[in-house]
This record gives structure tokens, C-alpha cells and sequence, in this order.
């Protein structure tokens, strides 16, 4: 057993410091209470690796040599009569929130635990257990280092697995064989790659070549499990690494194969294209730098998800992709459904930003009218500055050249859509003129000239014929139903 953590080579790595993040109030009232129930704690787990790495965190899991649930509901009480007690008695915990420097802090009470598994699940079979029983079941070991609560112990590290040296060294292994913990629960495959990827650490060679051994057992866990992981991933300062974390070791192919049908680049007659999987990881790490907005990050990972589907080879051109934004925005809800992602507005918005990606950069390529302009900022509404992001993150050339003359254009871009925007007021209009005024004035009964008229209008507005104008679009309207060999009806 360790005392303290001090003679680790992190920068204000010492007792003091490791006192200083004892002193949140709960641990001294943790501590208190304990004594006097005559039961042995320790805050373990991703709080204690947090506080050695200098990361915020606001949830703490206290584990307990006895009842976690009767430890949390005295606790409580010294926090005031409004702490609400949470309880899960099938798993022997309970929760409360404790508000602390402005902050709400998530305190989670457990009791010690073993663990065993069947081979068709991935939920344990629970008895009570040690602290070392405990620290066995955990996942890696950087997440099984605990600080004793304990009067007579207090402050001390309980580091049976070295995972103070494996932070140190930016290693992520498991406490057992990896073998037996991947096979027990295969969700901590996808959490080693998670972690990998958010603390920017490795993955120990025997821990990774279990995953890949392993991988197949992925297919037991749920897809809200899953998807829960890989947003984590999509979610880090740089997802690319998970991506490729999760293609290295086979789990990608199991749980997003429609991913995997971009790698790699194919040549016939000395022309090739690139590798759409390295550019789709490109664009999310560009994206990346710019926004936490997780569903923009899911449109750059589908953005060329139909490039295999349209891909073909035009002799004397080269390879095309014609209307893979058509198809790709098609995917979008199969896919959303596969991964059990959100069917609602969310995956409607990751479906537009597909479609449009290649609005822009075509605006780029040719003399910016104001009609197209107009049509791209109503169809893409208030998403627009989203689908501007995107597409500047969508550059991936390592021609310089190139790359500053994409990025200067879609500058001037931006700024036409700024100037429409102000003039025309196009985002998210509605043609000034209703159905119902349309039947008024012509005395129609529904049919399908009042939309043909509704659709006209709004064209012309589009178009610059008109402008956004009530009258305007009355008058145009009037000409419109005279084409048509509509009478305006008398009053």
C-alpha cells in the first residue's frame, strides 16, 4: 500500500494536493459516518484518476465494506432534509446529488463486490466482496486505485495493480488477464478504446490483441450500451483515434460496417481516389477543433457515406460519386436505427446537413449568383452556419495551394450569405402569400393550382424576380393566376 501519490512526476503531484481534493465536504462526513457505523470506505475509480491527472470531475463513487445503501441514506442527512436518496437495491447502490462550489456533484454509494459472469451476458452474478475483491472486478488500472476515508488511514492510495505508474506512463491494461475481463463484460472493449481516446494514452499490446481476439463478443451488449461508448468517442478532442482504434481491432466492422465500406482507395488506368475513410476521420477531427456539437460531428462522419454505393469510373474522367449527398442523406435513418440513435429531430438535421455538404463548394467553383445563395440559406435555415463549419472542415488537401484558395472562397461565401441574409431575410421565410388567400381571391376551392401558384411565388422570391414583399407577391400572384385563366372574384 502506498501512502500517498507525491514521488509521481505530475506537476503539483503531492499531499497537499491530494489533501486539498479530501476536503470536499462529503469525504469528512463520509469519513465521520463510517466511523461510527463501524465500516471501512474509499472514493475509487475514475475520481481518484481524475484528481492525479488534474481533470474536473463532479462525480464521486464511494465503495463501502458493507452496505453502500445504508451509508448513503446517513450521509445524506447531515447534507439537510432536501438530499434526495436514490436507490437501487437489485445493485446495491444509491445516489444523491450534492451541491459544491456552484457546482451539483453526483455521490454514488456501493458496496464492495465480486463478480461473476455467464458467457451468453454481460450481467454479473454479485456477492459481497473485499476491497480487493472489488479492485479486481474493475475495468483497468487506472480505474482501480482507491483513497481510503478511514479515520486511522485517511489519504492513503490503495494501488494494487500499479495504476499509478500506468498513468504516469499513459497505459491503458486491465487488472486481470484481458482475456477473462473482455470475455466477462465485452462492453469494456469499446470502454478501453474510449478511454484511449480521451486521455490520449495507448493500449497495452496483450490488452489490445485480446479486444481483437475478443471483438466477436461485442454482439452481446445493446446497442444503447454501444452507441453510448461511441459518442463518447466522437465526442474527444480527437475522435480519429478511436475510429481507428475500433477498425484495428474488428469491433468497427461489427458495429458500423457501412463505416468500414470507405476504406481504402481503388486505381484503374493510374487514377485513383482518395481513401474516403482517412478523409471522413480528417473532416471529423477538423470538425472537431470548432465545435462539441455531436450531431454536426455525426454529419461529418456521414457526409460520404454513400460514396461506395455511387462510386464509378468514367474512362477519360476519372472516378465520380454523382449524387452521393442524395443517397447519403437516404442513410441517414437506416443507420440512425441500426446504431439506436435518436429518430427525431436530430437525426432530421443530421440528414439535411448531408444532402447539402456539396451546396457551398459548388457555390465556390463558379460565380456566387444571389439566387443560389438565396436557396441554399432557405433550405438550410438556421443550420446554416453548421453547414458553412462543415464544409470548411471538409477540406482535407495537402495542396497548400489549393487549400487557401477553397478557404478564401468560401469567405466570400459566407459573406454573400450575409449580405441575402440582411436584404432578402430568406431564413426560414414564408412566402407572403397563404393558401387561403389564394382561394379568397380567385374563390378556389383546394386544388392544385394553389399550389402551383404558392410554389411559383416562392421561386420568384428565391430566384430575385420579386422581392420578399407582400405586395410584390400579391401583384406576382395576380399575373400568375391570369395564366392560369383564373378570375379574381368579385366581393
Amino acid at each position: 500500500m502506498l501512502t500517498s501519490y507525491f514521488y509521481c512526476n505530475f506537476a503539483n503531484s503531492n499531499l497537499f494536493y491530494l489533501k486539498e481534493q479530501l476536503n470536499h465536504p462529503v469525504f469528512k462526513a463520509v469519513s465521520e459516518v463510517a466511523a461510527q457505523m463501524q465500516l471501512k470506505c474509499y472514493v475509487i475509480g475514475g475520481y481518484v484518476r481524475d484528481i492525479i491527472m488534474e481533470r474536473p470531475s463532479v462525480d464521486i463513487d464511494i465503495m463501502v465494506i458493507g452496505s453502500g445503501i445504508d451509508l448513503a441514506k446517513n450521509v445524506a442527512t447531515l447534507n439537510g432534509k432536501d438530499t434526495k436518496v436514490k436507490v437501487f437495491k437489485n445493485f446495491g447502490t444509491a445516489v444523491f446529488n450534492y451541491k459544491y462550489q456552484d457546482k451539483v456533484w453526483q455521490i454514488e454509494f456501493v458496496g464492495a463486490r465480486k463478480e461473476s459472469y455467464r458467457t451468453d451476458s454481460r450481467k454479473p452474478i454479485v456477492e459481497d466482496g473485499t476491497l480487493e475483491d472489488d479492485q479486481n472486478r474493475r475495468d483497468f488500472t487506472i480505474n482501480a486505485l482507491a483513497i481510503s476515508l478511514n479515520k486511522e488511514s485517511y489519504g492513503e492510495l490503495v494501488d494494487p495493480f500499479d495504476g499509478l505508474n500506468d498513468i504516469n506512463k499513459k497505459i491503458i491494461r486491465t487488472p486481470l488477464e484481458p482475456d477473462i475481463t473482455f470475455s466477462d463484460d465485452p462492453l469494456r472493449m469499446l470502454r478501453a478504446i474510449r478511454f484511449a481516446t480521451q486521455l490520449d494514452f495507448f493500449i497495452q499490446v496483450p490488452t489490445i490483441e485480446s479486444i481483437i481476439k475478443n471483438a466477436d463478443r461485442i454482439k452481446i451488449v445493446s446497442g444503447e450500451r454501444i452507441i453510448e461508448e461511441i459518442n463518447k468517442i466522437i465526442l474527444a478532442k480527437k475522435p480519429s483515434i478511436g475510429f481507428k482504434l475500433l477498425y484495428q481491432t474488428g469491433l468497427l466492422k461489427i458495429i458500423f460496417p457501412e463505416f468500414i465500406e470507405l476504406k481504402g482507395a481503388e486505381y484503374v488506368d493510374g487514377k485513383g481516389h482518395k481513401d474516403n475513410f482517412l478523409h471522413t476521420l480528417e473532416v471529423l477531427d477538423n470538425l472537431s477543433l470548432h465545435t462539441d456539437n455531436l450531431w454536426l460531428r455525426w454529419s461529418a462522419i456521414l457526409h460520404d457515406i454513400a460514396k461506395p454505393n455511387t462510386k464509378k469510373f468514367v474512362k477519360g474522367t476519372g472516378w465520380t460519386f454523382h449524387a452521393h449527398e442524395f443517397v447519403g442523406a437516404k442513410m441517414v435513418p437506416d443507420i440512425f436505427k441500426k446504431l439506436k440513435l435518436p429518430l427525431n429531430e436530430k437525426m432530421k438535421y443530421v440528414e439535411k446537413l448531408v444532402l447539402l455538404h456539396l451546396r457551398p463548394i459548388a457555390l465556390v467553383d463558379e460565380i456566387v449568383s444571389d439566387s443560389a445563395v438565396r436557396r441554399l440559406l432557405f433550405e438550410a435555415g438556421d443550420d446554416i452556419d453548421d453547414l458553412m463549419l462543415l464544409c470548411e472542415s471538409d477540406i482535407t488537401s495537402k495542396n497548400q495551394e489549393k487549400v487557401k484558395k477553397y478557404t478564401t472562397n468560401f469567405k466570400i461565401v459566407r459573406q454573400k450569405l450575409k449580405e441575402i441574409e440582411e436584404k432578402d431575410r430568406i431564413r426560414n421565410f414564408q412566402p407572403p402569400i397563404t393558401g387561403e388567400l389564394i382561394m379568397e381571391v380567385f374563390g378556389l376551392t383546394p386544388c392544385k393550382e394553389i399550389g402551383t401558384i404558392k410554389n411559383k411565388i416562392k421561386d420568384a422570391i428565391l430566384d430575385g424576380i420579386i422581392n420578399n414583399d407582400y405586395q410584390q407577391a400579391y401583384d406576382y400572384m395576380l399575373k400568375l393566376g391570369n395564366k392560369l385563366g383564373l378570375k379574381v372574384a368579385k366581393n
